[in-house]
């Protein structure tokens, strides 16, 4: 079947998972866009992940996931729409059979699941092997479309003008001009650092290089971000819970540095150009090498489990690995850091 620009009118990528996923996916949009100038393309996301593509550049409509749904719903919904590519960086079994209900000629996605056959344009690369970074397999399934990959990673991010000023309205209010980052949670999809570690380097930040600490976190951080609060000396900013994630972006842009475990708003700190300091737990699904922050102005901790006590050089069982990494390593990595941006 044909995929010349001519005979493509409406696209549909579909990343119904996390932040950091949907981050690593926009890439892909103005890909897309180029080989296929005359279309229009849809995105099928989470409504939590609606803010990361509703003002790109490349993209004419967003479809909220809505699990509470039925299958034969979505299906009319996507039919209705006369889509002639979906593509599905993220495989589910619902997914790729709502496409193929629908009726989408094109339909681009893994080669290796028990229900590929939905699929007629297939990658065949296991993404758990993390041989390369999310990036680079998303754009992989777009060769697929014959498509050519050769210009580098392109990322966008339009935060709007009025989000930018009550951003710096509420910094200002709180008197914090330069300031740190610091982001304890994972939301469950990694190891963590511990929140005595973020205390102490949080306490550090303040007394020795003279920033302010702002701790951000989701809805459900709350009480985490607190109990790391109550464990520094020193007193941060708490901001956690308070922000859309345009907020967190226009925050993050404003920050001298971002700290966090894996997670999706350091993908965001990344996009926006912030120096992001990340850590990795000893875990080959969950290494940098696939989820690292996507940018070259980073420093990047990874837990050595052959030193744990609990996993002695086997499989990485807790968060137990992650306190391998040193307040005094991570704290030579932020001057190298600021070193480079001087």
């Amino acid at each position: 079947m044909q995929t010349d620009s001519v005979s493509v009118r409406k696209i549909l990528l579909v990343r119904t998972d996390r932040i950091g996923d949907v981050v690593l996916s926009l890439p892909m949009l103005p890909l897309l866009k180029k080989k296929y100038p005359t279309a229009s393309i849809s995105v099928l996301v989470r409504p939590y992940t609606k803010e990361l593509v509703e003002h790109h550049s490349c993209v004419s409509e967003v479809i909220l996931w809505d699990e509470q749904k039925s299958i034969k719903a979505f299906v009319a919904l996507l039919k209705a729409k006369h889509f002639d590519i979906a593509i599905l960086p993220y495989p589910r079994f619902n997914l790729a059979l709502i496409t193929f209900l629908a009726g989408i000629p094109l339909r681009a996605g893994t080669g290796y699941r028990w229900y590929s056959f939905f699929f007629n344009k297939r990658i065949y690369e296991h993404r758990k092997d993390a041989k390369r970074h999310e990036v680079g397999y998303n754009l992989n399934l777009l060769s697929t479309l014959g498509i050519d990959l050769g210009a580098d990673p392109q990322f966008e991010f339009t935060i709007p003008d009025d989000v930018e000023k009550n951003v710096d309205t509420m910094l200002k209010a709180d008197g914090v001009s330069q300031f740190v980052v610091l982001h304890a949670g994972s939301g469950g999809s990694a190891r963590d650092w511990s929140i005595d570690r973020f205390a102490q380097l949080g306490d550090q930040l303040q007394e020795d290089f003279h920033y302010r600490v702002v701790l951000t976190g989701g809805k459900n951080d709350e009480q985490l971000v607190a109990a790391l609060a109550s464990k520094m000396r020193t007193v941060p900013i708490n901001y956690s819970g308070r922000f859309s994630l345009k907020e967190l972006g226009a925050l993050y842009r404003r920050a001298s540095m971002f700290v966090s475990n894996s997670t999706g708003p350091l993908h965001i700190a990344s996009m926006v150009g912030t120096p992001v300091v990340a850590f990795y737990p000893p875990i080959i699904q969950c290494s940098p090498n696939r989820w690292g922050p996507y940018t070259k102005t980073k420093k990047v901790f990874t837990a050595d489990n052959r030193t744990c006590e609990l996993c002695k050089g086997g499989p990485c069982r807790s968060n137990v690995c992650m306190d391998q990494i040193t307040v005094g390593q991570v704290i030579s990595g932020i001057r190298e850091l600021l070193n480079e941006k001087k």
